[in-house]
């Protein structure tokens, strides 16, 4: 490669690397905008992240089931096309809102943002975001959320904490998924558990299976319990 191609190659990544800045300096601006109209109505923001088919709506459908009569609950959900999660979702009787990227791999704060005033927030105790499957982009954009919580389904094989480390790292919880499925697959929860605390030793595990229920009361147990302290600020 010559100097001059060099030195344009160089500029180029310099003005991405300027680009994602300011992209993420944006984000952060407006999701500090949506953490403070949580904080006006004691709204607790949860956004869930996970690989693609990790069982994400699954578990909002059993969530709300379980929940709806304790708390108001409604749920935002990012796809890259259709309306099919939501629609699942509203079956259970709850509102949920699809938000459509258009083949973005990711939701950002803007994106929130634009569709709060959908929802009558004083009146909603647990908003859950839905967020596009894909443990890589979205590990990058706060949502203005007060907890991020990543499935970690055992069909996806055990290794991938330390593959994705960021996304692991800006979680709270990690839910390992489809637990049913532990006798049939070469998935250890120990090692994934192991490799997931070396990454961030602060991290919540939660076995989890929407099919057989395991797990599914201590996770809304842990809603319950960060409601309450939410609301008692």
């Amino acid at each position: 490669m010559s100097i001059e191609k060099s030195t344009k190659a160089a500029r180029g990544t310099a003005q991405c690397e300027n680009t994602n800045i300011n992209l993420l300096k944006a984000n952060d601006f407006v999701a500090d905008i949506i953490k403070k109209e949580m904080a006006k109505t004691n709204t607790l923001l949860v956004n869930i992240t996970s690989s693609a088919g990790s069982g994400k709506t699954t578990l909002m459908q059993k969530t709300a089931e379980k929940l709806k009569n304790k708390l108001n609950i409604a749920v935002m959900v990012g796809d890259l096309e259709t309306e099919r999660d939501a629609e699942r979702i509203r079956e259970t009787g709850i509102q949920a809102l699809q938000i459509v990227t258009g083949g973005i791999c990711h939701l950002e704060a803007q994106m929130i943002h634009q569709v709060l005033d959908q929802f009558d927030l004083p009146n909603i105790d647990l908003l859950f975001i839905e967020n596009v499957g894909n443990l890589v982009c979205p590990a990058s954009f706060d949502l203005g959320e007060d907890y991020r919580v990543t499935l970690m389904a055992t069909t996806e094989g055990d290794d991938k904490p330390k593959k994705y480390p960021r996304m692991f790292l800006t979680s709270d919880m990690m839910l390992v998924s489809k637990s049913d499925l532990l006798p049939y697959l070469p998935f250890s929860v120990e090692a994934v558990t192991k490799d997931a605390r070396e990454v961030n030793h602060e991290l919540e595990v939660i076995q989890i299976s929407s099919l057989t229920e395991e797990g599914i009361d201590k996770w809304c147990d842990w809603l319950v319990e960060k409601v309450k302290q939410k609301q008692q600020v």
